[in-house]
């Protein structure tokens, strides 16, 4: 892996800015400062830097395992979001492209970011044991997260955790090893977080989440997602219950990634204005054919005015999930912690739960309570039915399929003759695998 540097971004919307390199600038400190006797401002400035961060590349993220998913086509200059990822004329994923490179790579910026910070606590006396707790929890549990969204894009490729030291980084592990790790260090964050106070401020994408009580819910609901993803099924229902999961909650409570129009700020990397024709989402029409009329969650898709192709493929919408380019992005959110709780319960049998929470989410969306089997393989397709929709456009689908086996032409459209779907990315190149 190619050593990663930390990226910072200065922008008012985060407070200040700064950059940690070798060099010693006099506006910001150097990594060297930072790793012995950091001062508050310090250890904040790397707080602060790590959240923005984890907004880098996940746009990538999500156009390019949405593409394979089909849940649009990203329509714009580059053929390679038309011909790679649809794997045209049975086109292999490049191992060293920017739908590849772009997402693994910020990933992992941001893990650089979590150890630096925890190695700066231990090196420090500038501040108390409870707060020094407050920054290991909150690292340990960003860097949960950004390894769970590589191994979900690498999957049985497995990825690397011990990436510590740059010159002396662990070997590739598993996927069950890599999902048994990341639940490990989730748990030593919630642990940490535990009596443990802030000295630091996060963004108003945080606001609810921003103490170390409602941010150890936060990882809680990471744990939920990374235990069902590794088909621990009874252990997601146990985090499940500490973290912010409410039947009878609001659907969007949840921490955001937050953007602005501010210099030297990041606009939403997902937005595209109404009407766009070098630069749109344009959703496979299978989501407009299969709707339950009467779906609110419609209203994430937009009528096309003009229908121009591309690569000979097209689609009569295109996204309206988000309304500008400042608009927010769920990390998580109280309606996917819904879902994971009606999937895990019907994984552990009990029936009854997975069909109330999948009548939760129905209603909400106005098409009224589920009336089919309650069996487990029709409660599958309703519960990934139900995640299609109201994920949509969100890097969820293509691992949802690929966790039931789906990820294949049985159960997705093939729109163009001798296209495949690919089912994980590669190992970047730069890996030396």
């Amino acid at each position: 892996m190619r050593k990663a540097y930390i990226l910072f971004f200065g922008l008012a919307l985060y407070m200040t800015s700064c950059t940690f390199d070798d060099q010693v600038d006099p506006n910001a400190p150097s990594l060297n400062s930072v790793l012995n006797n950091a001062t508050l401002q310090e250890l904040n400035l790397l707080v602060t830097g790590t959240e923005a961060a984890m907004r880098n590349g996940f746009g990538s993220f999500v156009t390019s395992s949405g593409s394979i998913a089909r849940e649009f086509y990203k329509f714009d200059a580059d053929p390679r979001n038309t011909e790679d990822l649809l794997g045209k004329n049975g086109a292999q994923l490049d191992n060293n492209t920017f739908y590849l490179t772009s997402p693994y790579n910020s990933r992992y910026r941001v893990i650089k970011n979590c150890n630096i910070l925890l190695e700066a606590v231990e090196n420090t006396e500038q501040v108390s044991a409870a707060e020094k707790d407050g920054y290991r929890g909150f690292a340990n549990t960003i860097k949960s997260q950004m390894l769970l969204q590589v191994l979900s894009m690498l999957d049985d490729n497995g990825i690397r955790i011990d990436v510590a030291d740059a010159e002396n980084i662990g070997p590739f592990v598993n996927k069950g090893q890599a999902y048994s790790d990341i639940l490990t260090l989730l748990d030593l964050g919630f642990s940490q977080l535990s009596g443990a106070s802030f000295a630091f401020q996060l963004s108003s994408g945080f606001s609810g989440f921003n103490t170390p009580s409602s941010f150890g819910q936060y990882n809680r609901a990471i744990a939920a997602k990374t235990a069902l993803y590794s088909e621990n099924y009874t252990e997601a229902t146990k985090v499940i219950s500490t973290s912010f999961f409410d039947l009878n909650g609001d659907l969007s409570a949840g921490p955001k990634h937050v953007f602005s129009n501010s210099s030297g700020d990041i606009q939403n990397p997902l937005f595209k204005a109404a009407g766009q024709s070098g630069d749109q989402l344009v959703v496979h029409d299978d989501f407009i054919n299969n709707a339950i009329a009467g779906d609110s969650r419609l209203s994430k898709f937009r009528a096309r005015v003009a229908t121009p192709s591309q690569d000979d493929l097209n689609g009569t919408h295109e996204t309206a999930l988000y309304v500008s380019s400042t608009s927010p992005i769920d990390i998580i959110r109280n309606e996917e912690l819904i879902l994971i709780y009606a999937e895990a319960s019907m994984q552990n049998g009990d029936l009854a739960d997975a069909v109330t929470a999948i009548n939760v989410i129905r209603n909400a969306a106005g098409i009224g309570d589920y009336a089919g089997a309650v069996e487990k393989d029709a409660l599958i397709d309703e519960i990934l039915f139900q995640r299609s929709y109201s994920l949509w456009g969100e890097g969820h689908r293509m691992f949802d399929l690929r966790r039931y086996g789906r990820l294949n032409d049985q159960f997705l459209p093939i729109d163009r003759p001798g296209d495949i779907i690919h089912v994980r990315f590669p190992i970047p190149l730069t890996e030396g695998q």
